[in-house]
Parts: C-alpha cells; sequence; structure tokens
C-alpha cells in the first residue's frame, strides 16, 4: 500500500507543475509538456489501481495461512475426524511407534535443545508468516522527497549561480544570410543569443548604431564598471543549460539575480582577431527596467 501511495504523490506532483501551472518552464523545455502530464496520469492510474488491489479482499492471502493454517488442517481436526482416528487399524498400515516416554524431572537438566532452522526468531509456530510481512527497505521512502520539494519549495529556474560557474561555449559560425536587416526606429527587442550572434557574426555589422532590448537577469562581473544580462539556453532541459551573456556599461548592476529589460547600443570590439577563451560582447546601457521573472526563462 505505501508503494502505490508513493506513485500517487509522484503523480500528483508531475501533474501538478505541468498540468496546472508553468513550473516544468524551469527544468524542461515547453515541448516536453505532453509527455509530462501523459507520465503523470499513468503514475496515478498505477498507483490507484495497486491500491485497489491492496483493499480488496484476496483468497489465501499469506497472514491467513501462516496464522490459522491450511483449510485441510482445520477440516480433520477434533473428535472423529478423519486426523483423529485410529489409522493403525485400517489394512496395509503401518502403526506408527509409541511415543517415547517423558524424561523424568531432573534428567534433561543439562541438555541443550536443538530448535528446527524454521522456529528461530520466533517464539511460536507462525514465524514463517512474520519474515514477509514487514515492508520494504527505508530508503525507498527517499522517493517523496522530490515530491516534498515540489510542494513546498518548488526550485526555480536556474540563475546567477549557476550562470557564473558554467562555461559559455565559443561562438559558431554562422552563415552571412542568417541575420535579416534590422527594421524600425526605436529599440528592438532581442534574444540574448541573437544579439550574440549579430556581435560575432554579422558581416553587414546590423548592430551598428542600433538600439536594442534584451531581458535577462543580472549576474555579477569580476571587472569593474560593468554586469552581465544573462539568459540560459537549454536543448533539453537544465542539466544542459549554458549561459548566454552580454556584458552591460554605464548603468549600475542591480542585484544579483535581478530579471530586467536593458536598452542599449552595441559597443563594436576594437580587436581583429578573436582572443583565446571567452569573450562576451558588450553593451552601452541606457536605460534599464525591472520585470517579473517571464514564465518561460530558458532561450
Amino acid at each position: 500500500m505505501t508503494q502505490n501511495l508513493v506513485l500517487i504523490m509522484l503523480g500528483c506532483a508531475v501533474l501538478r507543475i505541468s498540468a496546472f501551472s508553468t513550473t516544468y518552464l524551469n527544468y524542461v523545455k515547453p515541448g516536453f509538456r505532453p509527455f509530462l502530464i501523459g507520465s503523470g496520469a499513468v503514475l496515478m492510474i498505477l498507483g490507484v489501481a495497486g491500491l485497489i488491489q491492496a483493499w480488496r479482499p484476496g483468497k489465501g492471502s499469506p497472514g491467513a495461512e501462516a496464522h490459522g493454517g491450511s483449510p485441510e488442517r482445520h477440516a480433520h481436526s477434533g473428535d472423529g475426524s478423519p486426523d483423529s482416528r485410529d489409522l493403525s487399524a485400517e489394512p496395509g498400515r503401518t502403526p506408527s511407534p509409541e511415543p517415547e516416554p517423558e524424561p523424568e524431572p531432573g534428567h534433561d537438566r543439562g541438555r541443550e535443545r536443538v530448535r528446527h532452522p524454521r522456529d528461530r526468531g520466533h517464539g511460536h509456530g507462525h514465524g514463517h508468516g512474520h519474515d514477509h510481512a514487514h515492508g520494504g527497505p527505508r530508503v525507498a521512502w527517499l522517493m517523496c522527497l522530490p515530491v516534498f520539494a515540489i510542494f513546498m519549495i518548488a526550485p526555480p529556474a536556474l540563475g546567477s549561480f549557476a550562470a557564473a560557474r558554467s562555461e559559455t561555449p565559443p561562438p559558431r559560425g554562422q552563415a552571412l544570410t542568417a541575420f535579416t536587416p534590422l527594421s524600425g526606429d526605436g529599440p528592438v527587442d532581442m534574444p540574448v543569443g541573437e544579439f550574440i550572434g549579430r556581435a560575432w557574426d554579422d558581416d553587414s555589422r546590423s548592430l551598428t548604431g542600433r538600439a536594442v532590448r534584451l531581458t535577462g537577469f543580472v549576474v555579477p562581473s569580476k571587472k569593474k564598471g560593468q554586469w552581465y544580462v544573462t539568459r540560459m539556453q537549454i536543448a533539453c532541459c537544465a542539466a544542459d543549460a549554458f549561459p548566454l551573456k552580454v556584458a552591460v556599461k554605464g548603468i549600475q548592476a542591480p542585484p544579483p539575480d535581478t530579471w530586467v529589460e536593458v536598452t542599449g547600443t552595441w559597443i563594436p570590439q576594437t580587436f581583429g582577431k578573436m582572443p583565446n577563451g571567452v569573450v562576451y560582447p558588450q553593451l552601452s546601457g541606457t536605460d534599464l527596467v525591472k520585470v517579473d521573472t517571464p514564465d518561460e526563462p530558458y532561450e
């Protein structure tokens, strides 16, 4: 019954974060929602079916056999039953040997009683049935920890702590036709990943002189006078996430993990060849607005 209750709790936790909220976006991409809902429903159905099976009275249960004995034994016990008649009177039967007389008091002192292996551990005749009556390993209760974590303290999306300790892969070369010209006169809302791609790989330098607006969370920098507006990018789930960072200059850094919309212009690189290591593109900030954490925190 305990196993089935754990299955039901796991199913409820998965359905809570996927079917009734957008919390699952802190851990996986949006395309995984149908699979999470389906797996949560299957866990709940299996748990409920197991509880119904456990509550249904069964025949020949281990408890009845262990404590009450077999039905055949009860059917032939008592006066006048087949077990109580004298079998030695039937033809073809070998008379059973006479029982040995009880030893006189004092004669069996010092003798060690030899017990059958089945009797060890219990002093009564139904110890064999009790060997399997207790539950499974206690370590199985650790399966409840993620359930309690989701219901009580749902872990948030990855933030500045993970971004400061994750390595950003070097920029990949893209085709020249991958970037379309920027239209409009006002600030252009742009994903952080696109800004990084245009800064390093766009030969037309479409970012030059254009105001852009980036949305991300704040990550402190070891260099004085700058900080990073950051988004984590995932391919499947939070386990493979890596940070996309843009160094912001000219605006005082808000507290870490604060989600902001920062407006500014691209600062073109002054070096001719890409130096070794990870180099982040720079943004000269002109405006900053604090925003709420988006429902989909990853790019």
